[in-house]
């Protein structure tokens, strides 16, 4: 075994045995984020010089979710609960030698283009074997995405010392229901594992809720909020 390799099953063996993991699963609609893709993906490209991928629209929605939910984001130390007033969001990446977790510092201060060109300059390092330990520790929270292979659904194991993991896959359309008629639409199963020590069933099941509400609003990833609400205070 790689000393990688050696590394990475420790710790998730670890994890496995000093955490009390649980799964909650959801489902969302992407047609409004590959709606806005398919409309600006070619402008967005031609601004910021990177493509518009998934990854930013799922991190900016943990990011407010996160704040909302701050269990999620936190680490249990001993007998004391870690809170963060920040988001260290880790991208579980495939690297030549194995699974790394390189990390985006402060990702809720970050644009749409800031997270993409991060993911990217990580991604490419973690392709060439050239992430330095700093940038692979310190997350917060990580965001590990199944689908880019093809899987339709998992339970991930958590990034100890995180309390939480969700879990993106493969979009497949569907049918669902919608207002009392059956309609087409490509959804994609997430997943939060969780530990049960820190986070509740109502805290874990309320983030990824919120999550999903904010991904198939993608227009409340300005605010967080409904623009509308926002201007009445209500």
């Amino acid at each position: 075994m790689s000393n990688l390799r050696k590394t990475v099953s420790r710790r998730l063996v670890e994890a496995k045995n000093t955490t009390a993991m649980l799964t909650t699963f959801n489902e969302v609609n992407m047609q409004p984020i590959m709606d806005i893709r398919t409309k600006y993906k070619d402008k967005f490209k031609e601004v910021h010089g990177v493509n518009l991928g998934f990854m930013s629209f799922f991190t900016k929605a943990c990011t407010y979710a996160l704040q909302e939910w701050p269990a999620v984001n936190a680490y249990i130390d001993g007998e004391n609960i870690l809170y963060h007033d920040y988001c260290d969001i880790s991208i579980a990446v495939s690297a030549p030698k194995g699974l790394v977790v390189p990390v985006i510092r402060n990702a809720e201060s970050l644009s749409m283009a800031d997270i993409e060109k991060k993911v990217v300059e990580l991604a490419t390092k973690a392709r060439d074997s050239k992430l330095s330990m700093e940038e692979m520790t310190g997350g917060t929270f990580t965001i590990t995405n199944g689908g880019v292979f093809g899987s339709l659904m998992s339970t991930p194991i958590i990034n100890i010392p995180q309390s939480a993991i969700l879990g993106m896959h493969k979009i497949e359309e569907r049918a669902v229901v919608e207002n009392k008629q059956i309609v087409i639409r490509p959804m994609m199963y997430v997943a939060l594992s969780y530990d049960h020590r820190i986070i509740d069933g109502r805290e874990s099941v309320s983030f990824l809720v919120r999550v999903k509400e904010l991904l198939e609003n993608p227009e409340l990833l300005l605010f967080g909020k409904d623009p509308v609400k926002t201007l009445l205070e209500v």
